[in-house]
């Protein structure tokens, strides 16, 4: 299975992508799109 950054869909083959889980179903974001996605919740 190949992870995808939830926000801007690069693969963790190209970057770090950091994991987290969300209602039970498992999520990840890149170092670049992990400011943004905290920002905008806190928004």
């Amino acid at each position: 299975m190949e992870h995808k950054c939830l926000n801007c869909g690069v693969a963790g083959e190209e970057v770090i992508l950091l994991s987290c889980i969300y209602r039970g179903e498992p999520l990840y974001v890149c170092l670049k799109c992990l400011p943004v996605l905290v920002q905008s919740a806190q928004a």
